[in-house]
């Protein structure tokens, strides 16, 4: 077996995609009489700043010689990647070995490559300890990405259960046009293949999710847990003519991205994402913009969940979280957040502040203590003076002080998310399970 990684090949501004630079390296193998037994799309660190949009490599397992697959992939390479944009680095990793039997560091790597920043060096020089041959253009920096795939389906695979993507390629000479796609299809196609398939549409939104906006080759890419599924879904929508198509087994929508941050200690560093459970001991406060603010009080992992008192406390650590204005309606969940109530939050942190992909409300506070009204004439009393209780002036009564009213709350225990049009590649959509509560799923 080998085992062949690529990264870097697309532009912003250019076009051009990976996946389709691995699928045309796939198709030269089957003319070729090898059998390719899949390709892996995965899905890196979000937060690296030299990514292009979703941050993929790709890694192709074939049962052809890797000098063979090596020097194919390379052609390909050369005369696809998009390297007049100076910020397009393609790199090339070929392993003589099976995808399992990638030395311990590999899988390290790759584990690493999505949830950490490596350099360039990291990747050249365990590239050249396990003796993977290797080519890159420009100063070398898709050979991180290359690498991490060649090690990722090790490391993730007792991880996670891997998702399919099956991605619909356009005819070279309408790449850079506008998309004809029929919007009506895609929904109907959505709501046969949900749940099995998601993220295709954003129906709050009316939004297309699994058509893309940019100039490159692909023209829809379906997401969901069974390849059959997946398959349906694209072949039921009415579009220009499909070019070629390829299914993908990758680690999108997954939450692999994601470190618990098991002690209100722990250190939290910019460009990680994290799981953390904490108290509310802000209001939710929407900024310029429309971005919604709320702070944490960070909590260790073993937290008295007894405890349900509605104030934070004053001496742990503090987490600004924020639901940005492209996040749509999932805002509104922050919002109704109110001081003292318990939830786990994820996402990754940025300048310090934890960018809210989902949270889950472990905890919400049902009393609030208000000003007391007279039980004569129904006002709200008012102060009657430092630690002297309230009074209504008109009719003389008085009260010790504030009362408990039960409070209406919009929200439920459990898991919210943001919505489709606003979720990362690598994000766990809730319908797909295995969440540790109650789900109110976006669609």
């Amino acid at each position: 077996m080998t085992v062949v990684g690529i990264d870097d090949s697309d532009s912003r501004e250019r076009g051009m995609c990976t996946t389709y630079v691995a699928a045309r390296i796939a198709e030269r193998l089957r003319r070729e009489g090898a059998e390719v037994s899949r390709i892996l799309l995965v899905r890196l660190n979000p937060a690296v700043k030299y990514k292009t949009r979703g941050n993929a490599a790709l890694a192709i397992h074939t049962d052809c010689a890797s000098d063979v697959v090596f020097s194919y992939a390379r052609e390909l390479l050369e005369e696809l990647a998009e390297t007049d944009d100076e910020r397009t680095n393609p790199g090339l990793v070929a392993a003589d070995h099976d995808p399992t039997a990638v030395p311990e560091a590999v899988g390290r790597f790759a584990l690493e490559a999505i949830r950490d920043h490596l350099e360039i060096d990291d990747a050249a020089g365990l590239i050249d300890e396990c003796g993977y041959r290797s080519w890159s253009a420009g100063n070398g920096r898709g050979r991180i990405g290359a690498l991490a795939a060649v090690g990722a389906w090790a490391a993730l695979s007792p991880r996670i259960e891997w998702t399919y993507e099956y991605i619909s390629y356009r005819e070279p000479e309408r790449w850079g046009t506008p998309r004809e796609v029929d919007a009506e299809s895609v929904f109907a196609a959505a709501a046969e293949g949900y749940p099995d398939v998601w993220d295709t549409v954003d129906r709050g939104e009316g939004e297309a999710v699994c058509v893309p906006h940019t100039p490159g080759p692909i023209l829809h890419g379906i997401r969901g847990d069974d390849p059959d599924a997946v398959r349906t879904v694209a072949r039921r929508i009415d579009c220009e003519p499909v070019a070629s198509s390829r299914l993908f087994v990758t680690n999108q929508g997954t939450d692999v991205h994601l470190r618990n941050a098991r002690d209100a200690d722990e250190e939290i560093v910019d460009g990680w994402a994290y799981r953390v459970d904490g108290r509310v001991v802000s209001p939710p406060e929407t900024r310029r913009g429309g971005h919604v603010f709320v702070t944490l009080e960070l909590e260790s992992a073993d937290a008295d969940e007894s405890d349900d008192s509605s104030e934070g406390g004053e001496n742990g650590r503090r987490l600004e979280c924020a639901a940005f204005e492209p996040t749509k309606r999932f805002r509104d969940r922050v919002r109704a957040l109110r001081v003292g109530d318990r939830i786990t939050a994820c996402g990754e942190v940025a300048r310090g502040t934890l960018k809210l992909e989902k949270f889950a409300v472990r905890d919400l506070v049902r009393i609030e203590r208000v000003t007391p009204a007279c039980p004569d004439c129904d006002r709200t009393m008012e102060s009657a003076g430092r630690d002297q209780g309230y009074r209504c002036r008109t009719c003389k009564t008085t009260a010790p002080g504030k009362v408990e009213r039960p409070l209406e709350r919009a929200l439920e225990g459990g898991w919210y998310e943001v919505p489709p049009c606003a979720r990362r590649h690598v994000a766990k959509p809730l319908i797909r399970g295995g969440f540790d509560g109650q789900v109110h799923p976006e669609r």
